[in-house]
């Protein structure tokens, strides 16, 4: 049996993200966001919201560019302190020890040690309520080549222990239990319908 709840944000999992922005290392900033998805494919287009009232916000309205950098179990640690914490009073490059790195196309940095790096310019801003979304067109990404099949050439995202947020907790992926069509690929599996 099920209950009504009051409308609220259920969706999850969600990618546990760091947001870098600012243009100059004065400025340089990292916000943990949850609140994060692709919205189109062609062209390719993203989306983070954040709370007006956040560090990093003005950072981004001024700069309107922002790198999302997906992030690991090996990096949930940083991920929690980062969304805790504010630019304010810390740098935090600095206190969690990593790596900003120099992207293609925006001006703000990346962080090293994320695998995949995703160079965005805003579009448009939109208010919402608590938080502003900020849509974007994806200009580049930075793949970790530690995770590139030699053989296949095929990039191994999920190799890279990906970390993901559920209702106040993070967790890491488990077990692949399937692939993009498989569920109508011939011969393999009987469609019961």
């Amino acid at each position: 049996m099920k209950q009504n709840w009051k409308p609220g944000t259920m969706i999850y999992p969600l990618p546990a993200v760091l947001v870098t922005c600012g243009s100059n290392e004065s400025e340089y900033n990292i916000i943990t966001i949850a609140w994060v998805g692709t919205i189109c494919t062609n062209p390719p287009m993203c989306y983070i919201s954040v709370r007006p009232e956040r560090h990093s916000y003005p950072i981004l309205k001024k700069n309107m560019e922002f790198v999302i950098n997906l992030t690991t179990k090996d990096m949930a640690y940083a991920t929690d302190w980062c969304g805790v914490r504010s630019g304010k009073s810390f740098n935090k490059f600095a206190e969690m020890g990593l790596t900003p790195g120099k992207c293609e196309v925006v001006s703000c940095p990346l962080i090293e040690e994320s695998p995949l790096c995703i160079e965005c310019r805003v579009k448009e801003i939109i208010s919402l309520g608590s938080h502003d979304m900020f849509i974007a067109d994806v200009v580049n990404v930075k793949a970790d080549d530690k995770y590139l099949n030699t053989e296949t050439g095929k990039f191994e995202l999920a190799q890279s222990n990906l970390l993901v947020y559920a209702h106040g907790g993070y967790y890491e992926l488990g077990d692949k239990i399937g692939k993009f069509g498989w569920s109508v690929e011939k011969n393999k599996i009987k469609n019961t319908r």
